[in-house]
């Protein structure tokens, strides 16, 4: 068995699931999130939990068992608290704006560069600190927008300078050793 698959799926006062077929909604305080679980994968609600089962141990279902339940507990954290990334800009004059929805990183190009975030994904900045905030309900949408953005100018090992995840640590390189 999964360790994790194996594990039910508690669901807190205020979130309401609703399963037809392999549809999963998940409908909570801060919004409603939807899926549809593999087909070999058989999700049950009892009580106040759900159970996810595999029809037999072959690999590929034994992998199924514990993603599924992985991305329902996701779910259902997404609707109850939510999901952020903060990231940090560090060098001289790089700084980020918002444009309406539109993130504009000035990071040492010649030209500015913009970003759009995707639909139930919000961008902020907060420009004394010179961090980006992602929110959102979906952990995947925020973590790949949170990517997105970091690989416009990842930073690099010499002088630490670039777009990184807030508490990130970079290994940082010696430079070239004088010679004599």
């Amino acid at each position: 068995m999964s360790r994790i698959g194996k594990m039910p799926v508690e669901i807190p006062a205020g979130v309401t699931v609703t399963l037809n077929g392999a549809q999963i909604k998940v409908k909570g305080p801060k919004g409603e999130l939807e899926m549809s679980a593999h087909p070999n994968m058989s999700v049950a609600q009892e009580d106040k939990q759900v159970v996810v089962s595999r029809p037999n141990d072959q690999k590929s279902n034994r992998a199924l068992h514990g993603m599924t339940r992985s991305l329902i507990q996701n779910m259902v954290i997404g609707v109850t608290e939510g999901y952020k990334k903060t990231l940090q800009l560090v060098g001289v004059g790089y700084k980020a704006d918002m444009k309406g929805k539109t993130l504009v990183l000035t990071v040492g190009f010649s030209h500015p560069v913009l970003f759009v975030a995707a639909e139930g994904v919000a961008v902020s900045v907060l420009p004394k600190e010179n961090k980006i905030v992602i929110e959102g309900l979906d952990k995947q949408a925020v973590g790949e927008a949170a990517v997105r953005i970091r690989k416009v100018r990842p930073p690099e090992p010499y002088k630490g300078k670039g777009i990184k995840y807030e508490g990130e640590i970079i290994q940082r390189k010696a430079g070239k050793a004088a010679g004599a």
